[in-house]
């Protein structure tokens, strides 16, 4: 059976948004389009506290955009984005949130982002998606939303490397391309097994 998986389509990666991946909101009538045509749909929302260690404002000195090193790895250091319960954290006016059968939030922990649906970048503390799946039978995933080439992208190499069938519909999906990322991301996808569409 096959599940859509939306990405992050929430107002603060729209243009306007606090963390705006350009055309981010161009997607919207496409991914809604896409819907009924899946056995299920998750939506995935961002979901920080104030104090999350992935905000360049909670580090001193630090600039938007760097990268520094966190015990689970290189970790850039954004603006301050979808905090728990802002008018940013919510989705685009314009989803169809109705038609979801699940809900993801993730990136709740303060010490610890989660760019992907399946885990935090710990690559080992999971979200409980796969399980939800699983046992629900939905073993075809297809993933579209924001941003391609980070949370698009890692969930979705994920979705491969825990043995689902994954395939990224790259119209329907939005780039922040931080330094070359989208095509590092497309190369990583596809030597991951990730079709992209």
């Amino acid at each position: 059976m096959r599940a859509l998986i939306v990405i992050d389509m929430q107002v603060d990666f729209c243009p306007g948004g606090a963390l705006a991946v350009a055309g981010g909101d161009e997607i919207v009538g496409a991914i809604n389009d896409l819907m009924p045509d899946f056995d299920a749909v998750v939506l995935t929302q961002d979901w920080h506290p104030a104090d999350h260690a992935s905000f360049a404002d909670n580090h001193p000195r630090a600039e938007a955009f760097s990268t520094v090193q966190m015990p689970y790895g290189p970790q850039v250091l954004w603006p301050r984005h979808c905090v728990i319960g802002s008018a940013g954290a919510a989705f685009h006016p314009a989803l169809a949130t109705d038609v979801a059968d699940l809900v993801i939030r993730k990136g709740f922990r303060p010490g610890i982002d989660s760019y992907s649906a399946f885990f935090d970048n710990d690559h080992a503390t999971p979200t409980g998606l796969a399980g939800y799946l699983r046992d629900r039978g939905l073993d075809d995933l297809t993933f579209v939303g924001l941003a391609h080439d980070f949370c698009v992208a890692w969930s979705a190499i994920d979705a491969a490397r825990l043995g689902f069938a994954a395939t990224v519909i790259e119209d329907a999906t939005r780039a922040i391309d931080l330094n070359g990322s989208r095509a590092a991301a497309r190369d990583d996808m596809r030597a991951a097994g990730v079709s992209l569409a």
